[in-house]
């Protein structure tokens, strides 16, 4: 292969965008590349499998550089998760055939300069689906593992509310507390979706949001005697209620805004002071704070798989033609657990 001229579809971002992402902001492109590296330069091809479609993307489709990551580049290539195959490598630690997952390209194939931005994937873990080291086993899971355990601090009986719980995060971070001991509620946005936590998630219980009139009497009857722990996945609203029924000395871990991420103004939280009185501890947090436990999180979560003691839910849509809609739909709802395009089959 190595030499070889080939097709590559691309999808690129066509302008920055200020408000919630459409598929007309982005475009397929095809274009010829070689498949050859340079002598001496470890660079290396890899042929995408499979692409992660998450919300902290939106954040890239803004000029904007005060964040923790910078924008994606106009007219390139939108870059995110992915699991890949080497085909051509100068890397001597990286030997074609090959799989990896990390940052990647939007595209077909993808010129890697820069081998720490993906890892490999242990044949030791191929009983577990290629696709869910996207999910379960990849960025997502780690965030659900190191924000339960290391922000929240759970104890054997708490009180836990998950937003968004039938998210790539939120699913995990539920059936992580039910293993802990924990009672446990998540919120979605379809009935469908409210029955997939009650049904195979193992929650407690869920209800959808979009049917609450008041989300602060929702969350008094489900939970009459507070929330101990809630993970955050949307913000806006949800948190404000949230935070009128925390416990004394509750945890709020921060994971995603994504109820207010696309708005051109932000909007205030006006529940605060419940902070001081409660005595709450809220915060934000990133799983690349967390890289060290990667090993850890990948014995218990991948044990628990194979035992049956963890499920996990994807979504899946095949081609590169329909990631705008995928991704697009995440901020709408229309996706049903982890939301991944598939390229090619392994």
């Amino acid at each position: 292969m190595e030499g070889e001229v080939v097709e590559n579809k691309q999808m690129i971002l066509k302008r920055y965008i200020e408000s919630v992402p459409k598929e007309t902001d982005m475009e397929l492109r095809i274009e010829k590349v070689e498949l050859k590296v340079a002598k001496g330069s470890e660079a290396f091809w890899v042929k995408n499998l499979y692409l992660s479609c998450d919300p902290y993307m939106r954040g890239r489709m803004r000029d904007f550089h005060g964040s923790y990551i910078p924008p994606f580049l106009l007219d390139q290539p939108i870059q995110g998760f992915g699991i890949s195959k080497v085909v051509v490598s100068d890397n001597p630690d990286l030997k074609p055939g090959e799989l990896v997952s990390g940052i990647t390209g939007w595209e077909d194939y993808s010129l890697i300069h820069k081998p720490m931005q993906l890892r490999k994937i242990q044949q030791d873990e191929d009983s577990i689906p290629l696709s869910f080291h996207l999910g379960l086993l990849g960025m997502p899971g780690l965030t659900a593992y190191a924000g339960f355990y290391e922000v929240c601090s759970p104890k054997k009986g708490d009180y836990v509310f998950v937003s968004a719980a039938s998210g790539a995060v939120g699913q995990l971070v539920g059936q992580l507390a039910k293993l802990h001991g924990c009672y446990v509620i998540g919120s979605a946005g379809t009935s469908q979706k409210v029955d997939l936590l009650k049904e195979k998630l193992g929650f407690d219980d869920a209800f959808n949001y979009k049917e609450e009139p008041d989300l602060d009497a929702a969350l008094k009857r489900y939970f009459p005697e507070g929330i101990d722990i809630y993970f955050d996945n949307v913000g806006g609203d949800m948190l404000d209620a949230a935070l009128l029924n925390m416990r004394v000395h509750g945890r709020i871990a921060v994971c995603g805004m994504i109820s207010v991420q696309s708005l051109s103004a932000a909007e205030g939280i006006h529940n605060l002071f419940n902070l001081i009185s409660k005595r709450i501890k809220m915060q934000g947090f990133l799983q690349s704070d967390y890289l060290d436990l990667y090993p850890k999180f990948l014995e218990h979560v991948s044990s628990n798989y194979k035992q049956g003691k963890i499920v996990y839910i994807e979504d899946m849509k095949d081609g590169l033609e329909n990631g705008p809609a995928a991704f697009t739909g995440l901020f709408s709802g229309e996706n049903v657990g982890k939301q991944v395009i598939r390229l090619a089959y392994e």
